[in-house]
């Protein structure tokens, strides 16, 4: 029987047939893709490698398991070394010739970027890894221009504003901004550059004219769905209506880093238009448009104590409608989901009033007190998962954001403490569930009438 072979370095570029090199890197797993299902990733053969080899590097198992486990994962599975050691791999494979095997990697790099802190890994390599993403949004086709843009955002996100994040920026923007405007490419991928193009924006823009031209950009897209006066147009709820939904959350994010007198501009301007988009076939467009509305009313009113919209009565109107909407011809979870937002909007346009939410990380807290945070937080928490909670506490460039200080320095056995296994959390949530449940059994009256019927 052979001896195991040492670690065989991927080369570049692959062979012929799917990817050669690619199995001392990629398992069969499944890759959790922002925004999109998960999508089980086979093993590419190499004629070269034994079974032995196979069971060797079949230690490097799927990158995905790091946004589950947290930054533990390495005191527990590997060393410093076996990561970079994977991800340099990885890097190599997004030049592979199988479009299957880059898209992997890509994932497998976002997966794993998401869920720690990897600056000095990624400032050594960080030209070669923006040529890679620029290479698959060019060339690639849908899926891979998707993976591509969402490792773009954790990128921006892992090296914070500075000069390193601006280069990315400036190499990758004119790219994203041709695929968000481009009519014949995929509608998915447009939505995902969409988003990728504004947090990129976020953190690296530097210069004020590229920030306008940004807006300028995402404003094109969802004022095409903005309803006229008079107009019998209905936006619908296909796969298009996806594209508007992300360029309008994008602009409504730049708008909150705009100065005072562009912000005052933009708003005279689109104000108006965006209750028009509150008649929406798509519950998803009809949140993100109240949301936004909140969102510009808290911003203006930060400006001007006073400022009133020329037609407050009827947007309230409107927003009072959908926060007791009881369409029959609409699915239950949309109404539900829809009234509790708008409840929340309403409150908002009324009263001025925020419902602070607290997340917990860690042993830290951050209180939600208003929609600006609210915006950001669910921004960074579509591009970085269940990693978010892991930057929030590390990440110097989110801290700043959510002005929570520097980060809290815990030694290792304070972490280990603070850690429960994966059975304890299932002890406590099966024990929370069936109190719950209890709970509500005493106080549902089985003789009401609880029924939606509506």
């Amino acid at each position: 029987m052979p001896k195991n072979k040492k670690r065989n370095t991927a080369h570049r570029g692959g062979g012929g047939g799917g990817g050669s090199g690619a199995a001392a890197f990629l398992t069969s797993t499944f890759v959790d893709f922002p925004g999109g299902q998960h999508r089980n990733i086979q093993p590419f053969s190499d004629e070269d490698a034994s079974i032995e080899t196979m069971s060797h590097c079949s230690g490097y198992s799927d990158p995905s398991s790091f946004a589950e486990d947290g930054p533990e994962v390495l005191d527990e599975e590997g060393t410093q070394e076996d990561l970079e050691y994977k991800l340099k791999g990885f890097i190599d494979l997004t030049l592979d010739k199988s479009a299957k095997t880059r898209q992997a990697a890509l994932e497998g790099l976002r997966s794993a970027l998401a869920s720690k802190l990897l600056c000095e890994f990624l400032l050594e390599r960080r030209m070669t890894l923006t040529d890679s993403i620029e290479r698959c949004l060019k060339k690639g086709k849908s899926d891979e221009q998707r993976a591509a843009a969402a490792l773009a955002s954790v990128l921006c996100v892992q090296l914070g504003p500075g000069i390193e994040s601006e280069e990315v920026l400036k190499t990758l923007g004119p790219i994203l901004k041709k695929i968000i405007c481009d009519g014949t490419a995929s509608i998915q991928a447009r939505q995902t550059c969409a988003t990728c193009f504004g947090v990129c924006c976020f953190v690296a823009t530097d210069d004020i004219t590229e920030l306008y031209s940004a807006l300028d950009c995402l404003e094109s897209l969802f004022s095409k769905a903005c309803l006229k006066e008079k107009d019998a147009l209905v936006l619908g709820s296909g796969p298009s209506s996806g594209l508007p939904v992300s360029a309008l959350l994008a602009w409504a994010l730049l708008l909150t880093i705009c100065p005072a007198s562009e912000l005052k501009k933009r708003l005279e301007t689109h104000f108006h238009k965006l209750p028009s988009l509150l008649s929406s076939d798509d519950v998803n467009m009809r949140i993100a448009a109240g949301e936004t509305l909140a969102l510009l009313l808290e911003l203006a009113r930060g400006m001007e104590s006073d400022f009133l919209y020329e037609d407050m009565e009827s947007l309230t109107e409107m927003l009072r409608a959908l926060a007791t909407d009881g369409n029959k011809h609409r699915a239950k979870v949309d109404k539900r989901k829809q009234r509790s937002v708008f409840r929340d909007v309403l409150r908002a346009v009324e009263d001025r009033d925020f419902p602070t939410e607290t997340v917990k990380f860690g042993p830290e807290r951050m209180y939600i007190d208003c929609w600006v945070k609210k915006h950001t937080y669910d921004t960074f928490k579509e591009v970085l998962g269940s990693g978010l909670q892991y930057h929030l506490q590390a990440n110097e460039f989110l801290r700043h954001v959510f002005e929570l200080g520097p980060p809290v320095m815990l030694d290792a056995a304070t972490l280990k403490t603070m850690k429960i296994s994966r059975f304890e959390r299932h002890l406590y949530n099966s024990a929370a569930f069936k109190a719950r449940t209890k709970a509500r059994s005493k106080c549902r009256d089985k003789r009401a009438d609880v029924g939606e019927f509506f």
